[in-house]
């Protein structure tokens, strides 16, 4: 298959562009390479993709140096001509959408870079796959959605009628937005609703780099809400596992879709969203001890409150993607961390 997976140069797009070339997939890579975070790290992503940093240009394909179907393309996705073209010259199997303006907190600081990346930019693929019939579009949500829903484990039918942050408001969009294109124009496409993924390579902007970080430079740790917090870690290889096999499981509510538009009355939307999360969430506090561990000494904690925009805990109910897909995330944490903690010291050399 010929595929487009945005967002290649961050965390699980990297990694899902390794899964997906190894395996014998043709794959072009989009990003735009924003500072949001450090960009190093974004190169450093990409170079074991084989694609070298003083090739990337604006617009231009670069060939990587190790794997022959993979191609590098630096772009916008706000950027409606250039995407069109991309589609027009292209014509690509499915579409992986990992790009996004990530970050609960940062939304509340730059609320603008949201709209123009999560929905601007999303409705420009959504377009793209209608015009040049994309047989499946793939696309990451979050478990932000989930907002201020007390039900826990938190279910793919679950109301997010309650969003905290504009990060979450945005990913409950794309949720709509897809559901509205399936519904017209019959385009499969899953959602995947994440939850706090990890590991090597992972985004400096989250807790486990934050804490790694400062615990390994001789530094005090935030923990917010006075340790008193529950996350659903993830590890990325599971993450990844999910995401090609649901690339792989194309809804098929309306499987023989061939670009006609379909009958409202007589056809329902090939549209699926699901949770992708270990479904056995950990206290902060014993993911700190996990971390402490790995590294062989204790943090420093400086205790805070909650942060605008953040939840009591995320707790994943999996069972959609175990019963349909046969997955079901199981990597240990204690094992998960320490090898990040290992990536971590060879990367920054410590």
């Amino acid at each position: 298959m010929k595929i487009l997976v945005t967002g290649a140069s961050g965390f699980i797009g990297s990694y899902v562009c390794k899964y997906l070339l190894d395996r014998g997939d043709e794959v072009v890579g989009l990003d735009n390479i924003n500072a949001y975070y450090d960009v190093n790290l974004k190169y450093g992503r990409l170079k074991t993709l084989g694609i070298r940093c003083e090739k990337i240009d604006w617009y231009k394909f670069v060939r990587s140096d190790k794997y022959e179907h993979f191609h590098f393309i630096r772009m916008n996705l706000e950027d409606k001509q250039a995407l069109q073209m991309l589609f027009a010259n292209e014509y690509f199997d499915k579409v992986v959408n990992l790009a996004a303006q990530a970050g609960v907190r940062y939304s509340i600081e730059n609320p603008y870079a949201y709209v123009e990346s999560n929905i601007d930019g999303f409705l420009n693929l959504l377009e793209g796959c209608r015009h040049y019939q994309v047989k499946h579009l793939v696309y990451a949500s979050s478990s932000s959605v989930y907002g201020l829903n007390g039900k826990v484990p938190f279910s793919e039918k679950d109301s997010i009628a309650h969003p905290v942050s504009l990060y979450a408001a945005t990913k409950k969009t794309n949720e709509l937005m897809a559901h509205t294109y399936s519904h017209l124009y019959g385009i499969p496409s899953t959602g995947l609703r994440f939850f706090t993924v990890y590991g090597p390579w992972g985004r400096p902007d989250m807790s486990p780099f934050l804490f790694a970080d400062a615990m390994l430079h001789g530094r005090a740790i935030k923990v917010f809400n006075n340790g008193d917090m529950l996350r659903d870690f993830t590890y990325i290889d599971d993450i990844v596992e999910g995401v090609l096999r649901v690339i792989d499981h194309i809804p098929s509510s309306n499987p023989s879709w061939s670009g006609q538009i379909p009958d409202p009355s007589s056809s329902t939307a090939p549209y699926k969203i699901y949770n992708i999360g270990n479904s056995h969430p950990v206290k902060l506090m014993d993911f700190i001890q996990a971390i402490e561990e790995a590294i062989g000494h204790p943090a420093e904690k400086i205790y805070l409150p909650m942060q605008p925009g953040d939840v009591y805990q995320t707790n994943a109910d999996t069972t959609a993607l175990q019963n349909e897909l046969g997955f079901k995330p199981n990597k240990a944490i204690k094992e998960g961390v320490k090898e990040t903690i290992e990536w971590y010291r060879s990367f920054y050399h410590l």
